[in-house]
């Protein structure tokens, strides 16, 4: 271990030669957490927070930190610094021992809980594996009885773990990995001495991970003091956000951000454009939505194969479609110059992903937007990015049924216009003229085919709210109900039961099709889709219940005569509404709640899907706006 004399600081020209020594800088470099040597069980609590590539701070610390080398990492906050210590922490956990083998130093207590929720979910499938957060403000006696029953992580400030060690209920004999996060805000909070006495402490050899934003000589002469040849690694950015893109956000409800895509599709017509979301599940979702609706799209994503996906880039590239849906490590390094606009549909998991996401658009000089869709919760992630960008993110107004109608109408003059330049058919014209010659005028028989090809019915309006001061002020709600959780229909939309589902390889395009092409029905107002087992779940206008009934009926969908039927006020009583509810129930409790306590990657709550126990529902949602 190197060491300096007791009080001795680095020279400039000893931290430069150090740092130049030892920095690794990397920009934007990731790689797949299926590439790392991680355990199947990390993997998998992983893949439930619906992380597929790792951080650059994430590539670069963990492979090293499995070595066994002490680590250095300068990155900023916000960019996947927790996971970068947890996965190598929680590998080296021997679960069959409950001592103390691992110690986090944080600054605050806010940030402590902060990190212990996140070590709990990435090592939940760990069998044994004990977290406790300990911090001031706490009853002490509480922490001490959660240190006697065992905890192999400990997760702390420093004045409380050093208060522990002084009252001997914390013990650090067994200590094999001593992190210490945002090293220079608990220089800063004056910490110093607390952070010494602590690793004093320590009679053996360790693994120290060390991670600050910023490199003052104070956090030099720690990591020259107490840490061994350690591997210093440095994130820096060539890409932040860039002038020519313009920013703007949009507050919704998880159900309604379908209806929202489609219109602000409809209404700017954009040539090219990416949706971003944060799941392969929410990805294969929104597409064959999307495709159900006409819309010319297409979809890549980490199951997909390399040469799959570079045949649907370049069909984007071509024009050949106009709407990608992607993940974020599927959209990795594309460079398509001509895209107008991104969508983040989900929020991002983490703000350097936000960074990538929008860099997509507003390339070779050109202008771009990108809409971000938020819920009601995912205001403090907004800010963390707007900090991390340090870019102001505008609200949007969600588009009015008038704008649709406007553009509709300038569409379809269009096309008279081109029509009539172009020739009209005399007996056309002839059949004008026998309505005028009775009791209709022209202009009524206009107004009439105008009216049959605009008009709108069931297209509800959607509430815009006002978030101009929420963006700084508001904190999310923790008691807020989750966005499209409940099961029953939307208001001015009858909820129908038919008796195919997974077991017929049944997709929502395939429901939503036969209704559109069977009941003339536009595919666009037919709302949720929820597949199950043996039956589906679809959402109908209430207008129209009768004609699905009666031309639906007895039809085929995947090569099996179907029965449809309204389904009751579900309240449990309904065909198939209690097993419907049941695994629903089922499946948050197993997995949901673990997947988004405390989590940046809790962004998107709509957007994560969570497969645990309950596979045996498929739920996709497309809520439709109903008033």
């Amino acid at each position: 271990m190197k060491c300096l004399k007791n009080g001795e600081v680095p020279n400039k020209t000893e931290k430069d030669s150090f740092l130049s020594r030892y920095t690794k800088g990397i920009i934007m470099e990731k790689i797949l957490f299926s590439e790392l040597n991680c355990s199947r069980e990390i993997l998998r609590a992983v893949e439930d927070m619906g992380f597929e590539e790792t951080t650059p701070i994430q590539s670069m610390a963990i492979p090293v930190a499995f070595t066994g080398r002490d680590v250095v990492g300068q990155a900023q906050t916000g960019t996947g610094k927790t996971a970068a210590f947890s996965i190598p922490m929680l590998e080296k956990i021997d679960l069959s021992s409950k001592h103390v083998q691992a110690l986090v130093l944080c600054p605050t207590r806010e940030l402590a809980v902060q990190i212990s929720e996140e070590v709990n979910k990435i090592g939940k499938y760990m069998r044994g594996l004990h977290i406790l957060p300990v911090f001031g403000g706490q009853d002490i006696e509480r922490q001490i009885r959660g240190l006697r029953s065992g905890a192999q992580v400990i997760i702390g400030t420093p004045g409380r773990v050093l208060d522990h060690l002084r009252r001997k209920t914390l013990k650090l004999n067994n200590l094999k990995m001593l992190v210490l996060d945002e090293a220079d805000e608990m220089l800063n909070m004056g910490f110093r001495e607390d952070i010494e006495a602590v690793i004093e402490e320590v009679d053996h050899k360790i693994q120290t991970l060390l991670f600050s934003a910023t490199m003052p000589k104070e956090i030099m002469n720690i990591i020259n003091k107490y840490q061994d040849e350690p591997e210093i690694l440095k994130v820096t950015h060539t890409e932040l956000t860039t002038p020519n893109i313009s920013q703007v956000y949009m507050e919704m409800k998880d159900r309604d951000k379908l209806e929202i895509l489609t219109r602000l599709i409809d209404i700017y017509n954009y040539k090219l454009s990416i949706v971003f979301c944060n799941t392969k599940k929410r990805v294969d979702e929104v597409t064959d939505m999307l495709q159900a609706r006409g819309y010319m799209c297409d979809k890549i994503h980490g199951d997909m194969k390399q040469t799959l996906r570079m045949n649907v880039i370049n069909k984007f590239k071509r024009g050949d479609i106009e709407i990608l849906i992607a993940t974020d490590v599927a959209a990795r390094g594309l460079d398509i110059d001509n895209v107008e606009a991104v969508f983040n549909y989900d929020m991002p998991t983490h703000e350097e992903y936000y960074v990538h996401r929008i860099g997509r658009t507003g390339r070779a000089g050109k202008e771009g937007i990108s809409f971000t869709f938020i819920t009601s919760r995912e205001f403090h992630l907004l800010r963390s990015i707007m900090r991390y960008t340090k870019s102001d993110i505008k609200p949007h107004p969600i588009p009015k049924i008038s704008d649709l109608e406007a553009v509709k109408r300038d569409l379809f003059m269009n096309k008279i216009r081109e029509r009539i330049e172009a020739g009209l058919d005399h007996k056309f014209i002839k059949i004008i003229e026998e309505f005028s010659e009775g009791s209709y005028t022209p202009i009524e028989v206009a107004a009439a085919l105008f009216q049959m090809e605009l008009e709108m019915e069931n297209v509800k309006e959607i509430d815009s709210i006002d978030n101009t001061k929420k963006v700084f002020t508001e904190k999310p709600d923790r008691n807020a109900s989750k966005a499209g959780k409940g099961t029953r229909s939307s208001r001015g939309m009858v909820r129908m039961h038919i008796n195919v589902g997974n077991n017929h390889n049944v997709r929502p395009r395939d429901i939503v099709g036969a209704i559109a092409n069977e009941a003339g029905i536009e595919g666009r107002l037919i709302g949720s889709v929820d597949i199950f087992d043996s039956f589906t779940y679809v959402e109908i206008p209430e207008s129209q219940a009768q004609r699905v009934l009666e031309r639906m009926d007895k039809r085929v969908i995947k090569g099996k005569s179907i029965s449809i039927e309204k389904a009751k006020d579900s309240k449990g009583k309904s065909k198939g509404t209690e097993g419907h509810n049941k695994r629903k129930s089922e499946g948050y409790k197993g997995s949901k709640s673990e997947g988004f306590k405390g989590s940046k990657s809790e962004g998107s709550k709509g957007g994560k899907t969570f497969e645990g126990k309950d596979r045996e529902k498929k739920r996709v949602k497309a809520d439709r706006p109903r008033g």
